[in-house]
């Protein structure tokens, strides 16, 4: 199909921002409700009632866990559903979005009745409910992701319908860290259950993917398991470098409480300034690197935002006491390099689907995977850069210059040794093979 008749193609022509918000609009809530589940919740137990941190982190462990291992088997049943309709996608998602804020409200708000039966049954209830929610949450986000790798396109308006999704995503990040503490808990539930229902709306009103030809092997596709994504070669390699390079991530993410209080020993008042900078310019970003991908093409583009981030944080390990306005600023061009983790991998996968000949029949079972690959990142940046720290004797509070070159090492440097070999990974996986099997094409030729 030529690229100009894929549904993605409207993402780019006049009046192209309509469709864009009509896609991307559910990205809001989606990453609305995650800082409450992975970041207020913790705080909320311990503080309000009093629950030990020791059983509460086993009991989010247990929770993540259940969810992380449920991804790949929800990627399959989206694609079934997407095999009956996309009706049926549509109707499963909202009935998991209604779960989703009943469940956040369950999460936040106990029954008086669990109250009153002590800390074993609110941490039973915390568990059970945290799986559901969970679960909840994954059915609509994979759903959502594999409609827009459905809507096909040359890497530019792949990329495009990516970056209306994550940009949205990062404004409901900001939305989240601000309403709690303004609005309080209960505002907050219920001003995600109000844009929830008009992300689902909105959706169900957008651009539909095109059905894949009705071939016998198409059209029993969906109907089998079919080759394991990861048993696909080209699968491999991206996943590869996006686990990777997640990491380098998600360790500084992890870590930057950590670096502000005790590096930088800046006031506790610039600290949501900070975490504004870095999400407010990853969302500014966007659209220049949209522009950049029409360019050089998504893996070079990707390459070049893994080289603007080591270049950051190589700065960042100069910073010392009471340097927050420099701080400021490697906040906000880390937040550019992030902008291209955001929209570039996701749309890079969508592209290989469609190389894969598995355009229209199996986006779930990729993304399912994805998305475990996603939480797999969270989980090996805490579990690889904690442990690290206490290793090397530095704690919470510590202002000895050996606990400081510990953190900062941590913070700045290990992200970007990792970096640096996502980026090696990046150019011998995907970008020499690329060069070689074409030396005589455009390089720089945006392929469909």
């Amino acid at each position: 199909m030529a690229p100009a008749t894929e549904p993605a193609a409207r993402f780019t022509a006049p009046r192209g921002w309509r469709h864009g918000l009509g896609y991307g609009l559910l990205g809001l809530p989606l990453a609305f409700v995650a800082l409450p589940l992975y970041v207020i919740l913790p705080n909320h137990y311990a503080r309000e009632f009093a629950a030990p941190l020791a059983a509460l982190g086993a009991v989010l462990l247990g929770a993540r866990l259940i969810d992380a291992v449920l991804d790949p088997w929800i990627g399959r049943w989206c694609d079934r559903l997407f095999a009956h309709s996309t009706g049926a996608v549509l109707g499963a998602a909202a009935l998991a979005a209604v779960v989703l804020a009943l469940g956040l409200w369950g999460l936040l708000f106990p029954p008086a009745a669990v109250l009153d039966h002590g800390m074993a049954a609110l941490l039973g209830w915390a568990g059970g409910v945290m799986a559901i929610t969970y679960t909840a949450f994954s059915v609509v986000s994979v759903a959502h992701q594999a409609w827009g790798a459905r809507l096909g396109g040359n890497e530019a308006q792949r990329s495009r319908v990516v970056a209306w999704r994550e940009g949205l995503a990062l404004l409901g990040v900001l939305l989240a860290a601000v309403l709690p503490g303004t609005l309080g808990l209960g505002a907050t539930v219920a001003s995600f259950a109000v844009l929830l229902a008009l992300g689902c709306w909105v959706w169900s009103r957008s651009i539909v993917p095109l059905t894949a030809p009705a071939t016998p092997h198409r059209a029993a596709a969906p109907l089998r398991p079919g080759r394991s994504p990861l048993r696909q070669p080209a699968f491999q390699k991206l996943l590869a470098v996006f686990v990777l390079n997640g990491t380098a991530s998600a360790i500084p993410a992890t870590l930057v409480l950590f670096f502000v209080q005790d590096r930088l020993q800046a006031s506790p008042a610039l600290e949501p300034a900070f975490l504004a900078t870095y999400f407010l310019f990853a969302a500014l970003s966007l659209p220049m690197w949209v522009r950049v991908v029409a360019r050089f093409g998504l893996a070079r583009t990707w390459l070049a935002g893994m080289a603007l981030a080591v270049a950051v944080f190589v700065w960042a390990a100069t910073l010392g006491e009471g340097d927050a306005v420099p701080f400021l600023v490697v906040c906000a061009l880390s937040g550019v390099a992030l902008g291209t983790d955001l929209a570039l991998p996701g749309a890079m996968l969508a592209g290989v689907i469609g190389q894969l000949g598995e355009r229209g029949q199996r986006e779930g079972a990729y993304f399912g995977w994805w998305s475990f690959a996603t939480k797999l990142n969270l989980a090996l940046a805490a579990g690889l850069a904690l442990p690290l720290l206490a290793w090397f004797g530095y704690t919470p509070g510590a202002r000895s210059p050996e606990a400081l070159q510990t953190l900062t090492a941590a913070y700045c440097l290990l992200p970007c040794a990792l970096k640096l070999a996502a980026g090696a990974l990046l150019y011998t996986l995907l970008i020499r093979p690329e060069r070689l099997a074409a030396p005589t094409s455009n390089p720089l030729k945006a392929h469909p």
